[in-house]
């Protein structure tokens, strides 16, 4: 290996041991890895790790692959991805350009034209190239009403891949609510419980741009082989972004195809239903229809406590019952912005000096705020969201059956809910007058004396708002 090569490598080792001084178990089994090759991936550039055993593999692997990766983020800003590779005691290859190799990393290049890797190094079970973060584990979700079908769900594929009719599992939710760690748990968990497990976690952006990447560099069969080949679990979030483009669907059809073929595991997350996926062609969405549909939605203020509760709980943070309750109340859009916003109290707290309490909270809070109020486009896109109507068929005048129970209902939530006029809910409906409305309403209050499914589907609609407004 080039001296300048060994050069990035020792940095890299350097840096991790000094910052594990008093790890003598991890320095053991990290030493004997050296740098052997190095290429170019469709993900980026791909660095081959030599390990002495199975057994180096393996531990490193399990518990340091995740370091390793952050101390090369200091030395190479550019994507890339570790291999690690049983070579035995003889762990110095020669590449056969030394020079191209160093000036791509440097400047953080690809090879250039004719160069190639040190050594065809195969791709083996239990290789990491999942990308997936380890702290998004089925024992770090807090599990609550909205999403204990999902959770279970995805416990149950990660225990059994593939063997049963929950293939595809397909998680649909709004953004921020938890879709993203079900993912990352269950291949945690696969890759816990069954260590030569091929995972591969991934974006549907990142398989659009890979296979159009692949598609201009006549590379098809390197894309195909990744995915189909060398793949045992797939993992993939955001699918929905799939519907942009005609040849990526076709090979994630196929993809699709020989997973369900191979009796092999696929679970796919999206912020809507497969249905609804607009693009998404006919053929791929009865193929994701095939096995188990779960959604995510909001959790309700309860879940939002406990939820904080144990965020303040891991970054051992004391903070009192009546913020916790303030936080939950006032963050109703995501998971993501309860999170956030406890990080802005911790943080002003430490950076202030002051005590975390519910004058300081609601100060830092300030602008986020905005519970005393549901406004009549929430309501009206919850109840559409229910009776699975678009928003703008409510305020048209089209009088089927489902649509003018729909708009009564939405009606008689606005009027309980808001201060609003008669005239004003009216108008919010392309312009129904208050006569309209005030029937509207009489009829949800008489019907729910004796329509107990209508009783059901108001009291699931104002569960809702109470999730969103805590009151």
């Amino acid at each position: 290996m080039d001296a300048s090569i060994n050069e990035f490598w020792s940095v890299v080792k350097t840096n991790l041991k000094s910052k594990n001084s008093e790890n003598k178990l991890l320095q053991t089994w990290f030493e004997p890895t050296e740098l052997v090759g190095c290429d170019d991936a469709l993900t980026g550039r791909r660095f081959h790790l030599g390990v002495p055993t199975e057994l180096h593999k393996y531990w490193i692997s399990e518990n340091l692959l995740d370091r390793i990766c952050s101390e090369i983020e200091t030395v190479y800003q550019g994507p890339f991805e570790i291999d690690l590779v049983v070579t035995g005691q003889n762990l110095h290859v020669e590449p056969e350009n030394p020079a191209a190799l160093q000036q791509a990393l440097n400047l953080n290049q690809k090879p250039p034209d004719g160069y190639r890797s040190p050594q065809a190094v195969p791709e083996e079970r239990g290789t990491r190239r999942d990308f997936l973060d380890p702290e998004y584990t089925f024992s770090t979700f807090v599990v609550g009403r909205n999403n204990e079908f999902a959770h279970a769900a995805c416990f149950r594929v990660a225990e059994h891949p593939g063997t049963d009719n929950y293939n595809p599992l397909f998680i649909h939710g709004p953004t921020g609510m938890g879709k993203t760690h079900l993912l990352n748990a269950v291949g945690n968990h696969i890759r816990q419980t069954s260590p030569h497990s091929r995972i591969c976690y991934l974006s549907a952006e990142r398989f659009l741009n890979e296979c159009i990447s692949s598609i201009r560099r006549n590379e098809m069969d390197k894309f195909r082989l990744r995915y189909r080949e060398r793949c045992d679990v797939l993992l993939m979030d955001d699918i929905q972004i799939l519907g942009r483009g005609e040849a990526v669907q076709e090979e994630f059809f196929h993809t699709l195809n020989d997973f369900f073929e191979k009796g092999r595991q696929v679970v796919v997350a999206s912020d809507r239903m497969p249905k609804d996926i607009k693009g998404l062609e006919d053929r791929i969405r009865t193929r994701l229809e095939w096995g188990l549909i779960t959604d995510i939605q909001m959790p309700d203020i309860e879940t939002r406590v406990a939820i904080l509760r144990y965020k303040a709980e891991q970054r051992d943070l004391r903070i009192p019952e009546d913020v916790v309750a303030y936080i939950a109340r006032i963050s109703k859009r995501s998971i993501r912005e309860l999170e956030g916003n406890l990080t802005k109290v911790k943080m002003f707290s430490e950076l202030q000096g002051f005590e975390i309490n519910s004058e300081l909270a609601k100060r830092v809070l300030a602008t986020h705020d905005d519970t005393a109020t549901i406004t009549v486009e929430d309501i009206q896109r919850l109840v559409a969201d229910h009776y699975r109507v678009r928003v703008v068929d409510l305020k048209s005048k089209n009088r089927s059956q489902p649509l003018v129970i729909a708009r009564q209902i939405a009606m008689f939530l606005i009027k309980k809910y808001l201060d609003k006029s008669l005239v004003e809910i009216g108008r919010a409906f392309g312009g129904k007058d208050h006569t309209t409305v005030i029937n509207a309403i009489k009829r949800i209050e008489s019907q729910l004396l004796k329509d107990s499914d209508l009783k059901k589907d108001l009291d699931e609609l104002q569960g809702r708002i109470h999730n969103i407004t805590g009151v």
